[in-house]
């Protein structure tokens, strides 16, 4: 179904969500020819740690998607102030809506419906008013969600997890965070590709399906 896919929209609350969500598949998806349009919607300027710019996280994302493949220009990024995305929820709605009318997804990438974070619940909720015509993944973070359905698996191979963990280097200003380690990440591919029947895979929950 995946293959047959070829505008594909990520909607990321913040920046580095998407790249831990569905990083492999997005690099497996640039392989195929795809146009991918990452959104991100906060920097988190606020809780960017003392001895870094406040941008910081602006640059670091341009890097990391560049590491998966996307193109400069199909990165939007907002500025929207972390924590309090659900303070603007409409201004962000008619955003999505915006970008729906300007460019025909034909699949849609959002958290998932169970993920508990404040910002991460606001994006997937609108994400889903604003493409429900659309067909639609939820992705997983796993330290978010306190239940994930394993409806739909993407296989992939070593090198789109590699990809993967390349471009969470750039996010240097995270620190040592246990779910950008190279550990973690090779871990949760391996055993959702057990579940898959392959060696390496990541998960999706099927919000809407369009065939």
């Amino acid at each position: 179904m995946i293959n047959s896919c070829n505008n594909i929209l990520i909607l990321a609350p913040h920046t580095d969500d998407g790249e831990l969500g569905l990083g492999g598949t997005i690099r497996y998806l640039v392989e195929l020819g795809k146009k991918v349009t990452y959104v991100a919607f906060s920097t988190a300027e606020q809780s960017v740690p003392e001895g870094f710019p406040k941008d910081v996280l602006k640059t670091e994302v341009k890097q990391a998607t560049a590491q998966l493949g996307i193109l400069p220009e199909n990165l939007i990024i907002y500025n929207y102030e972390v924590r309090k995305l659900g303070y603007v929820r409409q201004e962000i709605l008619e955003e999505l809506i915006k970008l729906r009318k300007s460019s025909h997804f034909d699949l849609v990438f959002i958290p998932s419906l169970h993920d508990i974070h404040q910002d991460h619940t606001t994006i997937a909720q609108e994400g889903l008013r604003a493409f429900k015509n659309t067909t639609l993944l939820g992705y997983e973070l796993i330290w978010n969600n306190l239940t994930f359905n394993t409806q739909c698996f993407v296989k992939l191979e070593k090198r789109h997890i590699e990809a993967k963990i390349d471009a969470l280097k750039a996010y240097k200003s995270q620190g040592n965070r246990d779910y950008l380690s190279a550990d973690f990440i090779f871990s949760l591919a391996k055993a959702r590709g057990v579940q898959a029947g392959c060696f390496y895979a990541e998960a999706f929950e099927v919000i809407r399906l369009f065939l």
